[in-house]
């Protein structure tokens, strides 16, 4: 596992700034110890410095992965942020969707988030802000990440028939791409 370079961290850290802004620094600062990223084969890994220390003796052949993938990069060297790492993400996000009961399924099926099926939305989220996406009664089960399609007051008067969340990665992924999240 190695260190991510000046400029795949520059790419990580502006995509993980579009969902949780500053609050980056809080995922590694926190108060059960340090963590850090680490790459392996393109995947960047959400590690504590200590397990990460216990990994360091063995083979790095034998690795397969430690700790949580966040993401992975493609071949062109952006970055595609994978569901793993929503349980970290989503409690630092500064912008939120809550989807009705109506339109989740659709969520999960990989489908964007219609105007009908928005319940809720935070305040000043702007155009193309990513956010991360509730069901209207919290579930942690029905949640993923989105990117906004328009700003909440372009939301609250367009027609019901229009996106206005395109979805980027929801929990019905561990189901259609159960291989590649590895």
């Amino acid at each position: 596992m190695k260190q991510l370079t000046d400029d795949r961290m520059k790419v990580f850290f502006e995509k993980l700034s579009k969902y949780i802004g500053s609050n980056i620094k809080l995922l590694i600062d926190r108060s059960d110890g340090k963590y850090c990223f680490r790459e392996k084969k393109d995947r960047v890994y959400y590690v504590s410095e200590k397990v990460l220390n216990m990994g360091s003796m063995m083979n790095p052949d034998n690795i397969i992965s430690i700790g949580t993938c966040f993401g992975k990069f493609t071949k062109s060297g952006k970055f595609r942020i994978h569901i793993t790492s929503l349980d970290y993400l989503a409690p630092y996000a500064q912008h939120k969707m809550w989807i009705k009961p109506a339109a989740e399924q659709q969520f999960l099926y990989g489908h964007n988030v219609l105007k009908s099926g928005l319940g809720r939305i935070t305040e000043s989220t702007t155009q193309y802000q990513g956010v991360i996406v509730f069901s209207m009664s919290d579930v942690p089960l029905i949640k993923g990440f989105g990117v906004a399609a328009k700003n909440t007051t372009e939301c609250k008067h367009t027609d019901p028939l229009s996106v206005v969340c395109f979805n980027q990665a929801d929990i019905g992924e561990f189901i259609r791409c159960e291989d590649d999240l590895i």
